[in-house]
């Protein structure tokens, strides 16, 4: 499977012991429409629509050319919304599966860290690299990341150096609220 060199050592890391539970929908498996797309400074907000399923996203991809960051919740569920980075890889994978499990750390400019877990999660015929975190209190992280000026993550990657990311909060605010102002409406 090929994969960018910067996550070979994340996918070496030996998996976590407990399963977790969590099942979500994920809306990055087959190809929506999207609609309702408007731009926040850094950040856009929109619907993504197959069918009668319905998803609502607000998406950073401004800071990296081969990343997203987004928050993104599902109609008649709009209170388990769930965060989720994408990094593009050189070819589409040819199964879809979970990767590993990797210790992962966020934090909101000087706030507070959050330990997480980070689960990474390849589909079959997609060029993504998926990350989806499992959190305790995704509310608050959302409150924090509205009136924020920057979202780091850190990735454990056993014995050696974590890897980091930074992604940009200019216009999370009014994504994040449009977002799920968009779902409560269609619920």
């Amino acid at each position: 499977m090929p994969l960018i060199s910067r996550f070979q050592s994340a996918l070496a890391y030996p998996a976590l012991g407990a399963a977790l539970v969590l099942s979500l929908p994920s809306a990055h498996a087959v190809s929506f429409n999207v609609e309702d797309d408007q731009t926040h400074e850094h950040w856009q907000s929109m619907s993504l629509i197959l069918g009668d399923e319905r998803h609502f996203r607000a998406v950073e991809a401004h800071s990296y050319s081969d990343a997203t960051l987004s928050i993104n919740a599902t109609q008649g569920v709009c209170d388990l919304p769930w965060l989720e980075m994408r990094v593009e890889l050189e070819a589409a994978q040819g199964e879809s599966q979970a990767v590993n499990q990797v210790p992962a750390r966020l934090r909101v400019d000087e706030r507070e860290r959050i330990h997480s877990v980070a689960e990474f999660i390849t589909e079959r015929g997609d060029n993504g690299f998926y990350a989806h975190f499992y959190l305790n209190d995704i509310d608050q992280l959302i409150a924090d990341m509205s009136v924020g000026e920057q979202v780091f993550l850190g990735f454990d990657q056993g014995d050696e150096d974590p890897w980091y990311m930074i992604f940009s909060l200019e216009g999370a605010g009014e994504a994040l609220a449009r977002m799920q102002r968009l779902c409560r409406d269609a619920s």
